[in-house]
């Protein structure tokens, strides 16, 4: 046999050597390994010096908890997915479904809206049968007239100022005069005239129609109502058990 084709010397020796030593090289990786799986709760005791059982162990692991929590992450990201991206126009988009090419549709005719029917007409309108209304819609209470009273401060006493007399701050300031309320024109108006005022603006006046609700519109023409009377007032107005205490307040 040449030399060449001889077994080097020691090489044998150094087989079983680098066997041997496989195991000590991967022990600190099984122990990691153990360590996972033991506070997972499915720690198995390897053999000594075995890291291969640890990494099998560590696989099924993998399989057994994690491939699944994946699988419901991902189902859970799918339906998230699915119902934020429905079939939808943007708005202005063309479509080819409608023979106008347009995807904005208006309602059927006499649509109404949820809770908008507005059938009593007297209450949404001022109006009855299209003439103006000369009483209040609902019946008038102490709580009716503090709201109006709250309203009109809030929305009318900038130009109207807080006795009705058409001075206030904003007029007072350069604005166009509003008429006074205690003129005898207002006073013979019907109460339906400033609910239509309120809600279609009159002159410079704006509407408030988006600012006011219908029935507040209607708590500041009872409270107009009382302005006009507070100022026209005599002792026959006043009720004779109110009117017997006044008296007796007098110096």
């Amino acid at each position: 046999m040449s030399r060449s084709s001889r077994p080097a010397a020691g090489s044998g020796q150094k087989a079983q050597s680098a066997e041997r030593e496989a195991p000590e090289r991967h022990a600190p990786c099984a122990r990691r390994y153990a360590l996972v799986l033991k506070s997972a709760g499915s720690w198995q005791q390897p053999q000594a010096g075995s890291w291969q059982i640890a990494a099998g162990s560590v696989l099924r692991f993998a399989a057994c908890c994690l491939l699944p929590a994946a699988g419901w992450l991902l189902l859970v990201v799918g339906c998230q997915q699915q119902m934020a991206d429905q079939p939808r126009y943007e708005p202005l988009r063309r479509s080819a479904f409608f023979d106008d090419g347009s995807s904005a549709r208006l309602p059927v005719p006499d649509t109404v809206a949820r809770g908008h029917l507005n059938a009593d007409e007297a209450f949404y309108t001022g109006r009855a049968k299209g003439a103006l209304v000369g009483t209040l819609p609902f019946p008038l209470t102490r709580e009716v007239l503090q709201r109006g009273e709250e309203r009109f401060n809030v929305f009318c006493a900038p130009c109207h100022d807080r006795t009705g007399s058409g001075n206030g701050m904003i007029v007072q300031r350069g604005f166009r005069h509003p008429p006074s309320y205690h003129i005898e024109r207002l006073r013979q108006a019907p109460i339906g005239h400033f609910f239509d005022v309120m809600t279609h603006g009159f002159g410079s006046m704006p509407d408030y129609a988006d600012q006011v609700p219908p029935r507040d519109r209607w708590a500041i023409a009872a409270y107009i109502r009382a302005l006009q009377l507070s100022r026209n007032a005599t002792p026959a107005d006043v009720p004779p058990q109110e009117r017997q205490t006044l008296q007796g307040e007098k110096p």
